[in-house]
Parts: structure tokens; C-alpha cells; sequence
């Protein structure tokens, strides 16, 4: 693909990240991580009035909270309808432009939406260090006053 100036976008290669480095409202993160345990949500099937409208019913979202992690430590990944057949218990899977959501503002979970990508690798050859568990640690929003206003 060329651009404007006339030159080929050559692709970046991916940049891997560990667990331990996730944050907080970061987002475009590239992991490898195994699955070390998978769990459905059952959902509940509240009719939606704009769904309602439509001909054909629409089957209920299915939603799995898979604990995954690599060497350095776990986080609770959310998987959504057919990310959830990917994740099976010892699956080593490669997310790319996966994302830190905020569950109830105070905890911290991986997601990949439509725009990132669940690839099935090869099983990874390192240990999961499950005594980390990043989901764990409660964080608090605060506000800092403005210092520049006098």
C-alpha cells in the first residue's frame, strides 16, 4: 500500500508485553499467555426493544471469564461469543490489540474487541506464575486538583 509521499507502509512487527507490565486504561497490547482456567457467565436473555423490531431472534451473547497468564503473572481475560470456543483450559493463544477494561472501577481485565485478534499457538513452554493475579488489586480513581490556577 503506498501513501501520499509515494512510499510502501512496510508492517511493524508486533511488540509482546508481559502481564506484570499491564496498566490501567492502556490499550493495543500484544500478549502471549496460556489459559489456565475457563469459566461461563450465564447471561441472561432480557428482550431489547430495538431487537424486538427485528424478524429473527437474535441468540443471547455467551460470555467466559478465562484466567490467563505467562511467567510473570494472571489477569482475568473476558471472552465474548466466539472468542470463547478459542479459549480452552491450557490453550497457548497469541492477543493482539487486546485492551485493559476497568470491572466495576475498580479491578482490571484484559478484552479484545473487534478490532484485536485471537490466534491458537503452539503450548507455550514457560510456567504460569499464578501467585500474580493483576485482577486482584483494587485501584481507586482520583481526582488531582488543578495546580496551576492561583
Amino acid at each position: 500500500m503506498a501513501t501520499a509521499t509515494g512510499q510502501a507502509n512496510a508492517k511493524r512487527k508486533p511488540v509482546f508485553v508481559k502481564v506484570e507490565d499491564l496498566k490501567p486504561g492502556t490499550s493495543g497490547h500484544t500478549l502471549i499467555v496460556k489459559v489456565v482456567e475457563m469459566t461461563p457467565v450465564k447471561t441472561s436473555a432480557r428482550p431489547n426493544r430495538s431487537r424486538a423490531l427485528l424478524s429473527r431472534p437474535v441468540p443471547p451473547a455467551r460470555i467466559a471469564e478465562c484466567v490467563v497468564g505467562d511467567e510473570t503473572g494472571t489477569i482475568i481475560f473476558t471472552a465474548r461469543n466466539e472468542q470463547v470456543d478459542l479459549m480452552t483450559k491450557g490453550a497457548t493463544v497469541i492477543l493482539r490489540n487486546a485492551k485493559i477494561v476497568m470491572f466495576k472501577r475498580t479491578t482490571m481485565r484484559l478484552a479484545v474487541d473487534k478490532w484485536g485478534r485471537i490466534e491458537v499457538t503452539e503450548p507455550a513452554k514457560f510456567a504460569v506464575k499464578e501467585d500474580n493475579n493483576l485482577s486482584l488489586v483494587e485501584y481507586e480513581l482520583v481526582t488531582v486538583p488543578d495546580q496551576g490556577m492561583n
